[in-house]
């Protein structure tokens, strides 16, 4: 086992950037009091959510259902009696990728009959380059750091010893928010397009960090 002495420093970096795609949650509901109805009712509406979206090409990099229900809604809440109505939900995952059409799409989502939409959550994609140059700079961090511990002892690093990863993690800066709501909203005639509304994409912040021992020469321990 080598007797050479050891430094052990902490890395850091912080890396801002621009979000790469933009999260859209979108729920659908019906309520009818049939429940037939209420199924019918939530398949035109999700149908035509889906068409506005898919309409967009490859501006939407991914549409996905992320659940459907038909619950009943009783007339009593503490006792079993008479089903009033029956409501139907679906939810729509919606990942934007050219944000010159996000706030259009969402004004226009929100302007559909009964749809509620959430977001934007902006995000960087899971193999972002951003993730890596945040890792890279930890690492060039912790060997400034060793150097300059090395220098003010009189050595010099002459080995890597080992190097571990803490993470990557991405730090949002404010929860995403409700943008739209049209619970209720009129239907039949042709509706005047809504107004998009300006949405600024949120800095993402990916912080990294590593620990890393090196090796040096004796120091220089003499008094000057």
């Amino acid at each position: 086992m080598s007797d050479a002495p050891l430094i052990s420093v902490r890395g850091e970096a912080v890396v801002e950037a621009e979000p790469e795609i933009a999260r859209l949650s979108v729920h659908v509901q019906s309520q009818e009091s049939d429940r037939r109805a209420a199924l019918d009712r939530l398949t035109e509406r999700n149908r035509r959510c889906l068409d506005l979206v898919e309409s967009y090409g490859d501006a939407v990099e991914k549409v996905e259902t992320g659940g459907l229900s038909i619950a009943p809604l009783l007339k009593y809440k503490r006792r079993e009696g008479d089903i009033r109505a029956y409501r139907g939900t679906v939810w729509i995952k919606i990942t934007v990728a050219d944000f010159g059409v996000l706030g259009e799409l969402v004004t226009r989502l929100g302007d559909l009959d009964r749809t509620y939409v959430n977001g934007p959550e902006w995000e960087l994609r899971r193999d972002s380059e951003v993730y890596g140059r945040a890792a890279r700079q930890a690492a060039h961090e912790a060997v400034a750091r060793a150097r300059s511990y090395a220098e003010a002892l009189g050595s010099r690093l002459t080995g890597l010893v080992e190097l571990s990863d803490e993470g990557l993690g991405r730090t949002m800066r404010e929860a995403p928010v409700a943008l739209a709501a049209a619970y209720g909203g009129g239907v039949g005639g042709a509706a005047e397009e809504p107004e998009p509304i300006d949405l600024e994409p949120e800095t993402q912040v990916v912080r990294a960090a590593v620990e890393a021992r090196f090796t040096v020469t004796q120091p220089d321990l003499e008094p000057r």
